[in-house]
């Protein structure tokens, strides 16, 4: 039985540190890697990337192979510094899902801003000295430490907001095969995305295993385990799954392009970002496999479904239509105040499947393409909050005289597909949903600070002042 133990930078003499007091201590956990007992070690405070190489290493595995933990139960485990530890046996079982051939180099790290972090190094020296002059830091210290981080929450705040032209424009700057098409950017988010599409370049031919497409259509699906490069493989895996590639001639290369024109389109915003859009499709995956939707639905309208889920956030941009029309920003100008995000949503993703390169629609007939649209439009305007009781009222009406055959019908099922879907995270485990709450207090909380130093209405449920978890799980129904 081999022993991985793996911790930079600390001797194993640290061994046995109380983690009680918050302090480094060395965590044991036992696997099974298909007939071989291991066991792994890293300490507490390792980041979750040394974690991963950690039990890369067990497998023996490249760094484009895809690794799954699961428990004595058969669920998936978040491989992560907070992994519970284990006896030998009680061992978790790891398994590569899906494996490469050949294994490319690795991307590399983001740039960090250089600037900000050369102004909190001089500020911890400046502080150093005046503590060892004066034996305590000084209030203006303090002070200055809070403007430094207020001034990079600021700027990661104001870094995604595309719709109000915020952005560094690098357009002209793709080279190799990295797919373009006219998407404004800023310099860093372009250097990820290159990442994250060399990486989907190399798990283009991973073979997913029978039991992880199966996985795919429950909605106890784990999201929080996946990576973008393999968020992006899993849906073109449900394209060809549900045979739309086969049926609608989308050639692989345009739906990859098109998945990822998708993924750079989303901004990164805490909430409505690409793992959102993951979220929901994989929700809107499971509930047309649950519901026999194939059997209900042609495939144009299945298209519409999944297509619909992918593109219903696109261009987010963290804050929502209240804010949009309250301060007049351009998609309200632009969307006369009539549900602007989701209309931007929906032009953005049609402006995406108008390039050569990422029209996954090319070979629809006219006719087709027209009724694709018209669905995907209503689906995706649906999904505006605003608009949710005359859409819930408009279904009871089918409810007792639901008629397949009958278009409207089948539209409207579909617009509270989506809805459903868009809405998923409290119908999942807890320890899957739990992690959205946080992420949607700090959107809320971004808007609500705009909205206060511009002098607009705030919502009581987005105030750091007044908010709880609680009240943010009701809200994250009523207003996403």
């Amino acid at each position: 039985m081999d022993t991985i133990d793996f911790y930079p930078g600390l001797p194993p003499g640290v061994k046995g540190v109380d983690a009680e007091v918050g302090r480094p201590h060395l965590k044991t956990v036992y696997i099974k890697i298909g007939d071989i007992d291991e066991q792994v070690e890293f300490w507490s405070d390792a980041s979750s990337d040394e974690v991963k190489e950690c039990f890369r290493c067990a497998t023996e595995s490249g760094s484009s192979d895809i690794l799954k933990l699961y428990n004595t139960n058969n669920s998936l485990m978040n491989i992560s510094p907070r992994l519970k530890v284990n006896s030998p046996d009680n061992r978790y079982t790891l398994r590569v899902v899906g494996a490469k051939q050949c294994v490319g180099a690795e991307g590399i790290t983001p740039e960090i801003n250089q600037t900000l972090l050369s102004i909190e190094k001089r500020l911890l020296n400046l502080e150093k000295k005046i503590v060892l002059n004066s034996g305590d830091t000084p209030p203006a210290v303090w002070d200055m430490r809070a403007k430094v981080e207020g001034l990079r929450e600021k700027l990661e705040s104001v870094e995604h907001m595309s719709w109000l032209g915020l952005y560094k424009d690098v357009d002209g700057q793709c080279n190799g095969n990295v797919p373009c098409c006219g998407t404004k950017k800023t310099k860093e988010k372009y250097q990820y995305s290159q990442q994250v599409f060399e990486k989907f370049e190399k798990l283009r031919s991973v073979e997913l295993t029978d039991a992880t497409r199966e996985l795919l259509k429950k909605p106890t699906f784990d999201i929080w385990q996946w990576e973008d490069s393999e968020m992006l493989y899993l849906l073109q895996q449900m394209f060809v799954d549900l045979k739309l590639v086969e049926k609608l001639y989308i050639e692989l290369p345009v739906l990859q392009a098109f998945l990822f024109q998708v993924h750079l389109s989303y901004n990164y915003t805490p909430y409505h970002n690409f793992r959102h859009c993951f979220c929901v499709t994989q929700m809107m995956y499971g509930l047309i496999w649950l519901c026999d939707l194939p059997a209900k639905l042609d495939e144009i309208e299945i298209m519409i479904l999944l297509v619909s889920a992918i593109c219903h956030d696109l261009d987010h941009p963290g804050y929502n239509n209240s804010y949009q029309v309250n301060a007049k920003t351009e998609l309200a100008l632009r969307y006369n105040d009539i549900s602007p995000l989701e209309n931007h949503h929906a032009a953005v993703a049609f402006e995406i499947m108008s390039c050569e390169t990422s029209n996954i629609l090319k070979h629809l007939s006219a006719a087709d393409h027209k009724r694709f649209r018209a669905g995907m439009i209503k689906c995706i305007l649906a999904t505006d909050m605003a608009r949710h009781n005359e859409i819930v009222t408009q279904f009871k009406a089918t409810i007792g005289n639901y008629d397949n055959a009958n278009p409207d019908h089948r539209l409207t099922m579909m617009m509270i597909f989506l809805k459903v879907s868009d809405i998923s995270n409290e119908a999942r485990p807890m320890d899957v949903s739990e992690p959205w709450v946080e992420c949607l207090l700090q959107e809320f909380f971004i808007q609500s600070d705009a909205e206060k130093l511009e002098g607009l209405p705030v919502a009581p449920f987005m105030d750091r002042e007044k908010v709880t978890k609680p009240s943010a799980r009701l809200a994250s129904s009523s207003s996403c």
